[in-house]
């Protein structure tokens, strides 16, 4: 063994060599299983993103059929002539659909050149739009660069309804599904279907959603008749409704209308004449002028037909057509219908002349009813609210008169300052919002009817103005004590129809009692001894009507009232503790539990005019969905039957015609064509009606108090009388002579 200077150095050196090899093959190993690690990761991570992303796509929404169809429409409300009298839209269904053959090439053509100039060529989605966004977000850091497709944004705005909400992971989340499903969308639907469904959806500012709607309310045209500046206009609002609102924001809208234009013409859809023609045209004015004409129209108030119709529809989609109350009130604000209505517009104007303040027809000794709503900041936040029991709670306080019925709208608002004043104690500190309503007295309801049909013609639901929708429809909505309207249907009807009583049989007016011993009253003194069963009805008289009944027996009577359509009648009811029914003599003389509605008891007499065929009065004739099926038809669910023979509905006319002519409604009487009808007074007046018909219409008027108190004066007493006559005479066809047809034998 070499122990030298060299031995030992060369032994050093074999060492140290041996350890590098050690070492060298130590970290090769190590790198071989951090390699292998790495690349396990690699896969796992893959793997985990796989999955991740399967489960992202497998749970998009409408993964299997993905309906990109609009939701939301705008329903509409035709007369009987067939025009628009009314528009019914919730919020977010401002839409109104059309076809393929309305989107005219320039409409197309302007939203493809701003929205996404590659639609026609890219599967879904636009791989350079996105590498673009991506890039200028990377070197500016503002990710907000727009690569959508108009696929993208149909499945956006359709599928993904939530996105307004969403946050920045599941932004994310829904940009994968949405790419996905542009891609599965486009596999099976052309792009003009895409693009139509897209430009029925968009949001085009001002409440307008789609083309179409955007169209009228800009421009008060169809989306088909606009210019190739008009749709410039349009297409601009899309990336910013609020912003590019054309009303609102004409400079704005007009900035981007000059951009829409130009990648128009770089795109070649239009060439460098129309782009200056369209760059020249003075848009913006027009659209000015038609916003003035469109918000009166957004504020118009609808009238008091279309309100009870709107109720109508809504109960009968549930009983006719199997839908919930959500169903039905979705379909009827959402649901894009167009709803044919009974209403003839020729009519109702007769009769909201003859019903407003300047008609002529109202006692001149005008009353006011106060209905008060009184809100108020406090210092704290808080808010404390009063109302018209508050108020008259401190007007007996003060020992004022409290009833709220004035003879002045200034005495009435001069009452408003005064409690105003005493419940704001600091003015400067408390801020407040009111609502005053003061409604004329007397009050009064109307309805026509077609009695052939059971269509309602027109409606009045109140004297004067309507200021708002939904208010109280008189008409259909309060019950009022039908007085002696009622003696027609109680118990002459029957009488005459079960053949117990002819118009020549007789009774005897006398001193007589209810079978609870309270005597009965005519509403004229004394007693006219033997009396025919016409006289009865003529004269209208109690005691003889009553005995009639009694010995029909009152549930006769409470049925005939059923069969008749009155709907509000009472058996055995319980209202406080005690126990109230409609069967007995007072439902001879109109004396009943709750009251009558004005449109039920017009179509209880029209049944009379029709030859004793009662027809459920229907105030629509059919409801269309938005793809045009018929969802309602009142021909075929209008409830319809027999309630007397023609004989003694013949009878009754006879005797309701002498009404007019030597009876209680002679004032009723207009002399040019038949008449037949029947006054109805409660015995302390606090309702007055007068029911009658023609051959052609049914109509009936109630009058009275919003608060039950009497009519006192002749004028009062008359005025529904008054307003039957003035409105049945103007009608068309009741100026020439027509009498009412016989029945056979």
């Amino acid at each position: 063994m070499n122990y030298g200077r060299r031995g030992i150095r060369n032994r050093q050196d074999y060492l140290a060599t041996k350890s590098r090899k050690r070492i060298k093959k130590f970290l090769l190993g190590a790198g071989q299983l951090l390699l292998v690690g790495v690349i396990g990761l690699c896969l796992v991570a893959a793997g985990l993103g796989v999955g991740i992303f399967r489960s992202v796509i497998d749970s998009s929404p409408g993964k299997t059929v993905i309906d990109v169809s609009p939701k939301g429409f705008s329903s509409f409300v035709y007369d009987a002539k067939e025009s628009q009298i009314a528009k019914l839209v919730s919020a977010d269904s401002n839409r109104i659909p059309v076809s393929g053959d309305m989107i005219t090439d320039d409409l197309a053509h302007a939203f493809v050149a701003i929205e996404d100039e590659r639609f026609y060529e890219h599967n879904g989605i636009d791989a350079p739009g996105i590498l673009r966004a991506a890039v200028i977000g990377l070197t500016t850091g503002n990710f907000s660069e727009g690569a959508s497709t108009i696929t993208q944004q149909l499945i956006k705005n359709n599928v993904f309804t939530e996105w307004t909400n969403e946050t920045k992971v599941e932004r994310i989340k829904r940009k994968l599904q949405e790419q996905y499903l542009a891609i599965e969308l486009e596999k099976t639907m052309s792009k003009d279907t895409i693009l139509l469904n897209y430009l029925n959806t968009i949001n085009l500012g001002h409440g307008t959603l789609g083309v179409e709607a955007a169209s009228q309310r800009y421009f008060d045209k169809h989306c088909n008749e606009l210019t190739i500046s008009e749709c410039a206009v349009i297409a601009s609002i899309p990336q910013n409704p609020t912003q590019f609102d054309p009303i609102i924001y004409p400079e704005q809208n007009a900035q981007r209308r000059d951009v829409v234009l130009q990648y128009m013409l770089n795109q070649g859809y239009l060439n460098q004449e129309q782009l200056e023609e369209a760059k020249a045209d003075d848009v913006y004015s027009r659209i000015q002028e038609v916003n003035i004409k469109k918000q009166v129209e957004d504020n118009r108030i609808n009238s008091y037909f279309v309100d009870a119709l709107q109720t109508q529809i809504l109960q009968d989609l549930q009983d006719d057509a199997g839908k919930t109350e959500e169903e039905a009130y979705a379909l009827l604000y959402s649901g894009g219908l167009k709803i044919y209505s009974t209403l003839d517009p020729e009519i109702q104007a007769i009769c909201d002349e003859e019903c407003s303040e300047d008609s002529g027809n109202y006692p001149e000794d005008v009353k006011y009813i106060l209905s008060y709503k009184l809100s108020v900041i406090n210092e704290d936040g808080t808010t404390s609210n009063y109302d018209s029991n508050s108020l008259a709670n401190w007007l007996a306080e003060q020992d004022w008169d409290a009833d709220l019925m004035y003879d002045s709208e200034e005495n009435a608002r001069s009452d408003i300052e005064d409690y105003r004043n005493a419940v704001i104690k600091n003015p400067d500190k408390q801020k407040y919002t009111e609502n005053i309503s003061l409604a004329p007295q007397p009050e009064i309801s109307l309805t026509v009817e077609d009695q052939s049909n059971g269509h309602v013609l027109a409606m009045v639901g109140g004297r004067g103005d309507k200021n708002a929708n939904r208010t109280l429809n008189r008409a259909t909505d309060t019950l009022r004590q039908p007085g002696s309207t009622f003696k027609i249907l109680t118990t002459y009807a029957p009488a005459l129809d079960t053949g117990e009583f002819t118009l020549a049989s007789s009774e005897v007016d006398e001193p007589y009692d209810y079978e609870s011993g309270i005597p009965i009253r005519n509403w004229y003194k004394g007693y006219r001894g033997l009396s025919t069963i016409r006289q009865g009805i003529v004269q209208s008289m109690n005691i003889v009507t009553v005995k009639v009944l009694t010995e029909l027996g009152p549930r006769v009577g409470y049925d005939y009232a059923q069969k008749f359509g009155i709907s509000t009648l009472v058996d055995g009811v319980e209202i406080g503790g005690d126990t109230f029914t409609d069967v007995n003599q007072t439902i001879a003389l109109g004396g009943i539990t709750y009251g009558v509605k004005n449109i039920e008891l017009n179509a209880a007499y029209a049944a009379i005019a029709n030859g004793g065929v009662y027809v459920e009065p229907k105030m629509y004739t059919k409801v269309y969905d938005h793809e045009g099926n018929v969802l309602l038809d009142s021909e075929k669910t209008a409830e319809s039957r027999r309630v007397i023979n023609e004989k003694a509905a013949w009878l009754l006319t006879s005797a309701m015609e002498d009404v007019m002519t030597e009876g209680t409604g002679r004032s009723a009487d207009f002399g040019s064509t038949q008449t037949a009808g029947k006054t109805g007074t409660t015995s302390d007046e606090n309702d007055v009606w007068f029911c009658g018909y023609t051959p052609r219409y049914t109509a009936t008027v109630w009058s009275g108090y919003d608060n039950n108190i009497d009519l006192t004066t002749s004028e009062e007493q008359g005025l529904a009388k008054t307003i039957w006559r003035e409105v049945m005479q103007e009608l068309p066809g009741n100026q020439e002579w027509e009498d009412f047809e016989e029945p056979d034998g």
